[in-house]
């Protein structure tokens, strides 16, 4: 009988790790999967990341740029919504005249950068200095996709103005 319920015992245990490492070929396949989203909508978008240099600098469209800077000013907030998110997509399809597929990988590629860049502070500085770099009059659309994205009369956090503030003043305006 001791037999028995050793034996059960180690088929238990077994089945156990066999449990374990399911779940975490799982969850890596899942990173992996997040991973090839990210490359695969650079790459459609035409991202190009060059060898030392941070990947705000590597930005060549000015449409990625105001993406990105959308998703960092949603950030500064807290946690954007799947709502918030939606209203970012449809003011950049609007004011940046982007399909509905193309706005998707910018975003996608925007939310990646904004993780480059650490914070959504330093997201909106480095990335708002390579906007205005890349066109002078950046301004115009960014600050027309963020109004649609904030929507009238709602109210901006703290951390939202500071940013408008650095924005303006990297623009000079």
């Amino acid at each position: 009988m001791p037999f028995l319920l050793a034996l059960l015992g180690l088929i238990l245990a077994a089945a156990v790790w066999i449990w374990r490492i399911r779940v975490a070929k799982q969850a890596l396949d899942d990173i992996s999967g997040i991973a090839g989203d990210v490359a695969a909508a650079a790459r459609r978008l035409g991202f190009r990341r060059r060898a030392n240099v941070h990947p705000a600098q590597s930005i060549e469209e000015p449409e990625l740029a105001v993406a990105a800077l959308g998703v960092a000013f949603l950030d500064l907030a807290s946690l954007p919504t799947s709502e918030q998110l939606a209203s970012l997509k449809a003011a950049m399809q609007r004011h940046l005249s982007v399909s509905e597929i193309k706005a998707d990988e910018m975003l996608i590629v925007g939310r990646w950068l904004v993780n480059e860049c650490k914070t959504p502070q330093m997201a909106i500085s480095r990335i708002g200095k390579r906007l205005a770099s890349l066109d002078q009059t950046g301004f115009q659309p960014l600050l027309a996709v963020l109004n649609e994205m904030i929507g009238p009369g709602a109210a901006m956090s703290p951390r939202q103005r500071e940013a408008l503030d650095d924005i303006s003043r990297i623009f000079r305006l």
